[in-house]
């Protein structure tokens, strides 16, 4: 019985993967890939290993999920290496527990090399933190489904306060813009959509949820980010927090004169 690798490709650039997992697509025997790993990703992989392609092509599946969970039983029982290769992460949205349960039934040793997903990846692209303490205290990852049962999303919960990556928003972007608008967001809450992120042909456009009614689709795949974070002017939110920082300052300063003196 051989091992089973779930390994992340990142979004994209292959210098963003880690060393174990470069490590891994070199000693692969048998390498079933999505159809998000990058061409860049896929040269690294040893040119004795055996590539099998399991991702989607016009949004129409090659392979089931219960197909590929019998695949890498099946090449594990014939095979040291197997490599489970997943653009960006396989822990977020990559359906890695289907997986991992299906090889714990048939007692296959597998281990997870995690990667960089995509919200990070596009992220540092366009040089804003999801994070950013003046702006953001929470980050919500979602996808985004046209099923009538999937209207809220959870996003009932999301504050000012809070960055929302949304991962696979389709092509129809104004969908996605009501759905966030009658989860009580404001239109003019900033946003940037980024298509390929990190990769030679990545794009950012950076609008608002109120724009989003008028965009135009970028090539998948694409991230959405929404926030305050989303936005090119961070030198105008770090000079409006400098500024009350420095009046808070002043007036410390004012107080512990005062405070001396007595």
């Amino acid at each position: 019985m051989g091992k089973v690798l779930l390994v992340g490709a990142g979004p994209g650039d292959p210098e963003l993967l880690t060393v174990k997992a470069v490590r891994a697509l070199e000693r692969a025997d048998v390498v079933l890939h999505d159809s998000l790993v990058s061409a860049a990703v896929l040269a690294l992989i040893s040119p004795g290993a055996q590539l099998v392609d399991v991702g989607k092509r016009a949004g129409q599946k090659l392979l089931t999920q219960v197909e590929i969970n019998s695949l890498l039983v099946s090449y594990a029982e014939n095979h040291s290496v197997v490599v489970r290769l997943k653009g960006g992460d396989p822990m977020l949205f990559g359906r890695a527990s289907e997986e991992i349960e299906a090889l714990r039934i048939a007692n296959v040793p597998y281990e997870v090399v995690p990667g960089i997903s995509a919200a990070f990846g596009a992220a540092a692209s366009a040089g804003f933190s999801l994070t950013d303490r003046r702006t953001a205290s929470q980050v919500l990852f979602t996808t985004f489904s046209r099923g009538d049962s999937m209207k809220s999303l959870g996003w009932r919960e999301v504050t000012s306060d809070t960055t929302l990556a949304v991962y696979m928003p389709g092509t129809d972007y104004a969908e996605v813009a009501a759905r966030l608008l009658d989860a009580g967001l404001r239109a003019e809450i900033p946003c940037a959509i980024v298509s390929h992120a990190t990769r030679p042909e990545q794009q950012i456009r950076w609008s608002n949820i109120g724009a989003l009614f008028e965009e135009q689709k970028l090539p998948a795949p694409a991230i959405l980010i929404v926030g305050r974070v989303a936005t090119q002017n961070v030198r105008e939110i770090g000079e409006k927090v400098s500024a009350v920082s420095l009046g808070r300052l002043e007036a410390a300063e004012v107080v512990q004169q005062s405070w001396l003196k007595n």
